[in-house]
């Protein structure tokens, strides 16, 4: 991606985070009312993650990248002991998304098995820990796409050190810049 380019997905990125901040908060203004003191709670602490400006850009580019609401759905970065494991669902029933969750990750599959990464880095705006090395190692390394109710997963697996140490790196940033469950 050249300067330019990087530019203006700044600017559109910028704009989407500041559209759905807005939502959001007007949102939890006129919500408020007939609620009760755990989803009042739930809805600030929503609210609050928000208001992070580099959260929400990055849960802008993702929105972009993966094409569904970042705050609709649901990430897991799993450790395995042979490796890890990416999940994505819809937190409700929702048809067109989990139709979309799946076509993203049989294409992540796809691209990861090649080596490319460039999702990840254009959602991040970093080059990820571990994906050099995962890389290299790309002959190594085994990703397996799965359907899951609301969504899919793709596990990722190898017999190599060298490649599951990268791994673990790639899913421990994965789970920190999401704020996404997952063990490890």
């Amino acid at each position: 991606m050249t300067l330019i380019s990087r530019s203006a997905c700044v600017v559109v990125i910028a704009t989407v985070a500041a559209c759905g901040h807005r939502d959001v908060s007007q949102a939890a203004d006129t919500s408020q009312h007939n609620m009760s003191a755990a989803e009042h709670a739930a809805m600030q602490a929503n609210a609050a993650s928000t208001t992070d400006s580099a959260f929400a850009a990055l849960q802008g580019r993702g929105q972009m990248a993966m094409g569904v609401d970042q705050y609709a759905s649901v990430h897991h970065f799993d450790d395995l002991p042979n490796g890890g494991r990416i999940a994505l669902q819809m937190k409700a029933d929702d048809s067109l998304s989990t139709a979309q969750i799946r076509t993203h990750l049989k294409l992540i599959q796809h691209a990861f098995e090649a080596g490319d990464f460039s999702t990840p880095e254009f959602v991040h705006v970093r080059e990820m820990p571990g994906t050099a090395v995962m890389t290299q190692h790309r002959a190594r390394i085994k990703y397996t796409y799965a359907d899951l109710p609301r969504g899919g997963e793709i596990r990722i697996s190898t017999a190599d050190p060298d490649a599951l140490k990268a791994i673990r790196e790639f899913m421990a940033a994965q789970r920190g810049d999401h704020r996404a469950g997952g063990a490890h």
